[in-house]
């Protein structure tokens, strides 16, 4: 396993536990959104470029949620 493919299964299994905990608090809310730009980066330097993006847009509405949940 190269360090690219480690990186990827970091940021997908962070995406993974932070989605299921997301419940418990709104600081589950923001690892999500955060584990969404590390998919996202992934995804652009794997050259999956699609992927990217709509992990992109994902962490964007991840952090939307967490700034109306927590106000």
């Amino acid at each position: 396993m190269d360090l690219l493919t480690a990186f990827g299964l970091f940021a997908v299994t962070a995406m993974l536990i932070s989605y299921a905990l997301e419940s418990r608090g709104a600081g589950w809310i923001l690892a999500f959104a955060a584990s969404c730009i590390l998919g996202s980066t992934y995804g652009f330097l794997q050259g999956a470029w699609p992927f990217g993006l709509v992990e992109a847009i994902w962490a964007g509405v991840a952090a939307r949620r967490w700034w109306l949940v927590r106000r």
